[in-house]
């Protein structure tokens, strides 16, 4: 027999016991039984050996629910809350979250807290969200440890703080909490009312940056690139947006076209600088729309046209780019003053 045949055979196996105890859950939960009913659920809701069904698993959970079953309330809330089998209800899925929540259920609490915070299906209540998230992080949630980080930071129901916001991200990062690493960079990268520590920030990024995350990757280009916290590495800089952009990050690609446009650890490129910022301006990056701008303005790799320039600082503008909204001015101004002439 071959390992290919054995492994079939296993495969038979392994799929002949799951029909097995997925026929066994389907009879007790017809018989009524809480227990088997709840299980039912998880098996569609995850669709583990049968398709995804939310509409079988939200009525399986809510059988499980009337007879008592505990978990099966998190999951009504957490539907609800998704429009997964049911019509999306935020009022509902509080309800439910608030019930599980009651049942010290840690991710009942914390998406609690999330509709507290933000006001989803009740009044938002920065106090009340925060005890959720307290009572969640009691129970090492990692998600919990990080909103309360940031309702530090954003002075949301509390006074800023970003020692403390630094504290709870740390917990967070312990338990693997990715953006909880990226807060922390972004903290000690930014000193606003922590003490400025560029050390400390790019290694922070570099943890996640190593990991392929994204932000984390234009962040330690940034750093690379203006030398903050290590000496100016232009090529350094450029590798790490060259990650970045290969997940169509618009900033990455924008921050990229400038590299070539500007000779920054490569030579001079227009058409690979414009070649670049079009990438971004497809995802209406601000600065990308008001660069390409600047080259039409300017006839940087592409013939010189006001009329393609206007067009493209109107568009950052709009984005609430600065730059943009002068050089639109200045343009528009020359415009008038030749049309005056004209007349």
């Amino acid at each position: 027999m071959t390992r290919i045949e054995e492994l079939v055979l296993q495969r038979q196996a392994i799929d002949a016991e799951i029909e097995a105890e997925y026929k066994k859950e389907g009879e007790a939960a017809a018989r009524g039984e809480a227990e088997a009913q709840f299980n039912l659920g998880l098996i569609y809701y995850k669709g583990q050996g049968v398709p995804q069904n939310y509409a079988q698993a939200f009525g399986a959970f809510t059988l499980a629910s009337a007879q008592g079953k505990t978990e099966a309330h998190f999951y009504l809330g957490l539907m609800y809350e998704r429009g997964q089998g049911t019509a999306k209800d935020y009022a509902k899925a509080a309800y439910w979250l608030e019930f599980a929540a009651k049942e010290g259920n840690a991710e009942a609490l914390n998406r609690l807290g999330e509709m507290l915070e933000n006001g989803l299906g009740v009044k938002q209540d920065f106090q009340a969200a925060m005890r959720c998230y307290k009572l969640s992080a009691e129970k090492k949630h990692p998600a919990a440890e990080f909103y309360i980080g940031l309702m530090y930071e954003l002075h949301r129901g509390v006074e800023q703080d970003d020692m403390e916001a630094i504290c709870w991200y740390k917990l967070a990062a312990n338990l693997g909490h990715v953006e909880a690493h990226y807060r922390i960079g972004h903290l000690y990268l930014m000193g606003i009312s922590v003490k400025q520590d560029f050390n400390d920030a790019m290694h922070w990024f570099q943890l996640l940056a190593l990991k392929g995350h994204t932000n984390s990757q234009i962040r330690l280009g940034e750093m690379y690139d203006k030398g903050q916290g290590t000496e100016q590495n232009y090529a350094e800089a450029m590798k790490w947006y060259k990650l970045a952009s290969k997940h169509r990050n618009a900033e990455a690609q924008s921050k990229l076209g400038f590299m070539y446009g500007n000779a920054h650890g490569v030579p001079l490129n227009f058409p690979e600088s414009l070649r670049w910022y079009l990438l971004a301006a497809e995802q209406e990056f601000p600065a990308a729309l008001s660069n390409l701008g600047f080259m039409y303005d300017h006839g940087q790799g592409v013939p010189m046209d006001s009329q393609k320039a206007l067009n493209y600082y109107h568009k950052a503008a709009r984005k609430g780019d600065e730059n943009a909204k002068k050089n639109r001015d200045i343009i528009e101004a020359r415009i008038a003053k030749q049309q005056s002439k004209n007349q």
